[in-house]
């Protein structure tokens, strides 16, 4: 079987990557979400005695920490669960109070930066989870996340391994039904878990469906393309070093 292969294909070349770094294992952020659950399967089977997930609640729903604990329960990887909502809320009011406080402060940009935090912190604690095991950090982008930008930079973007980063979303549904993710998250609505009630293609305002049509090179809507060019525009830093001035002075 085609998937079973290319499963087979990333599960060894997480081995690989693994003893290139000269580390133990891997470690995984679970939300509860399809792609968190197709990638904590994926090292469950490339280290089944040194993966771990980590479920990272920030102010969130209670439904997504019980889907991230059904997802790691489901294929069986040790998981821990961090809450990060007091840490989270700590940052963001005294960076608030202290903008406010030189007049600086600009309240529509309030729900981004509390959204990015949330994915800064999240990551920040994968690290240390990683560091005291000694293990990389495996992130859950697939490839339409990576074209559109669709991921915070530093955040759910900084990560040392990107294993279904070549899946069309699509593709990632039909990997979960072969790795045998619970069908109650393969029917959740995709969401970042940035805010109540957000949704990845409402936030977006295109679809998965479109996005992976046109990753494929067939016709979309043109509204669709002229969103999906857009986004890939202006993330294009966020797949790229920093940039570093060439003194020649």
């Amino acid at each position: 079987m085609k998937i079973q292969k290319q499963i087979d294909f990333v599960v060894d070349w997480l081995r690989q990557q693994v003893k290139l770094s000269g580390t133990r294992g891997l470690v995984v952020g679970i939300s509860g979400g399809i792609d968190s659950a197709v990638v904590a399967n994926l090292i469950k089977k490339a280290f089944p005695d040194n993966s771990l997930g980590v479920i990272l609640p920030v102010k969130s729903n209670h439904k997504d920490v019980e889907d991230g604990i059904l997802v790691a329960e489901a294929c069986g990887i040790k998981y821990i669960t961090v809450d990060l909502s007091k840490q989270q809320e700590d940052i963001v009011g005294k960076v608030t109070n202290e903008l406010k406080n030189q007049n600086l402060y600009h309240e529509k940009n309030q729900r981004v930066m509390d959204a990015n935090l949330r994915a800064r912190l999240r990551m920040s604690t994968l690290y240390s989870t990683a560091n005291n095991l000694n293990y990389l950090v495996v992130g859950t982008d697939n490839a339409a996340e990576l074209h559109t930008g669709y991921f915070t930079k530093y955040g759910d973007g900084g990560v040392d391994l990107l294993p279904i980063a070549n899946l069309k979303k699509y593709e990632v549904y039909e990997w979960a039904k072969v790795l045998g993710v619970p069908q109650r998250i393969v029917d959740r609505p995709p969401t970042a878990g940035l805010w109540e009630g957000q949704t990845d293609e409402v936030e977006m305002g295109v679809t998965y469906k479109s996005i992976d049509a046109y990753l494929e090179g067939k016709p979309i809507d043109q509204k669709d393309k002229e969103i999906i060019d857009r986004f890939h525009k202006s993330s294009q830093h966020k797949r790229e070093l920093p940039p570093i001035p060439q003194i020649n002075i």
